[in-house]
């Protein structure tokens, strides 16, 4: 049986999956009619290089969002789980989970709405800097 503090730093991985979700259905939701617009059959798209400038911007910023949620995030789910696993959580570990999703979903709404690199930036080194303060408690508590 897990213990509420385990409980507590798997639910922000509970909710970054909701969320890359929720930009999965955005992007199938913007991309197929963008598709059949353009006339681009799912063949030409078998290579994401292949739809640039073939696709309006905004809707491959929602494709590139959805890619990022598979990429950083994965370090967040497998370090998140194993914490849980070991059962040495801590609050300052939770509120830093729920940080970092926070920041993932600024992330993603600045990515696929008006997309200035800047605050993205600004938003990806943020919840970086949560994930790393994550993993440095954890490893502290192997001292």
């Amino acid at each position: 049986m897990l213990s509420e503090i385990q409980i507590l730093i798997l639910q922000p991985v509970v909710a970054l999956v909701l969320w890359t979700l929720i930009i999965m259905l955005w992007f199938v939701a913007t991309r197929l009619p963008a598709m059949a617009k353009a006339g681009v059959t799912p063949d030409d798209a078998a290579h994401a290089k292949n739809l640039s400038g073939l696709l309006p911007s905004k809707v491959m910023r929602v494709s590139d969002n959805y890619n990022h949620l598979h990429e950083q995030p994965t370090l967040f789910y497998a370090v998140v789980i194993a914490i849980a696993l070991i059962g040495n959580a801590d609050m300052m570990q939770v509120n830093l989970a729920w940080a970092y999703v926070g920041f993932r979903v600024l992330h993603s709404l600045v990515q696929c709405t008006y997309n200035k690199v800047m605050h993205r930036f600004f938003l990806f080194l943020l919840g970086s800097l949560a994930l790393v303060a994550i993993t440095l408690i954890e490893v502290s508590h192997w001292l």
